[in-house]
């Protein structure tokens, strides 16, 4: 085995407990303010909170400590991840569509009927971003959870040049999450039922960041 490949099989558990403190003393000088959560809470049953993957980081400090589930991939980076969001409090179920994919559904769907919280990023693990697959759908129809759409923005940020221009908020930030309104999926909908219901949510999804964009001082592009 080579150097170059111990490395990439110690690295996420080398930087993942790193990134964890680094991302926990970020986020505690964060003033977080929240847009329609409060009719989101007052569902009952399982819910999915539907964020784009570059958004993640403002939703992983909002719920520490709640024990929110997600899905992390199988892959090391998935690793890392997996680390991280364990280290903010949330449960996980590991899977993608490239590795264990049908086993994390199966699974999500489970934890959904008994009345769990998922925040789920349907444009992830790769992309293309801002582009909702047809995944999150599949478990709200199986298991009657809400979908709530999300956007997510921060005043002052960095925009990591990744494919999902990962957004990382600077120090006392002022970040904003907006939540649209619920949105759920029969068990008896057809195929161009829930084709509709996926072009509205990611129209809105994409509505709603740019609510969250404008809230947070940024002009629209």
């Amino acid at each position: 085995m080579t150097l170059k490949q111990r490395w990439r099989n110690v690295r996420p558990y080398v930087l993942g407990p790193l990134i964890l403190v680094t991302a926990r003393l970020l986020g505690s000088t964060w003033r977080i303010r929240t847009v329609g959560e409060d009719k989101v809470n007052a569902l009952s049953g399982g819910r999915i909170f539907s964020g784009w993957h570059g958004r993640t980081f403002v939703a992983a400090v909002h719920y520490k400590g709640q024990g929110v589930w997600t899905i992390i991939s199988q892959s090391k980076d998935g690793d890392m991840q997996d680390i991280i969001f364990r280290g903010f409090g949330f449960k996980t179920i590991r899977g993608s569509t490239g590795r264990g994919g049908v086993k994390a559904a199966i699974a999500s769907i489970e934890v959904l009927q008994q009345g769990a919280v998922m925040a789920f990023t349907p444009d992830g693990p790769r992309g293309p971003s801002g582009v909702v697959q047809g995944g999150i759908m599949l478990m709200a129809k199986k298991s009657g959870a809400y979908i709530v759409p999300v956007g997510v923005s921060a005043d002052r940020r960095w925009l990591v040049k990744t494919w999902d221009r990962y957004m990382v908020p600077k120090p006392f930030a002022r970040c904003v999450m907006v939540f649209g309104e619920p949105l759920g999926i029969p068990r008896t909908a057809s195929e161009e039922e829930i084709e509709m219901k996926r072009l509205w949510l990611e129209d809105e999804m994409k509505r709603l960041e740019c609510e969250a964009e404008s809230l947070a001082g940024h002009t629209a592009t």
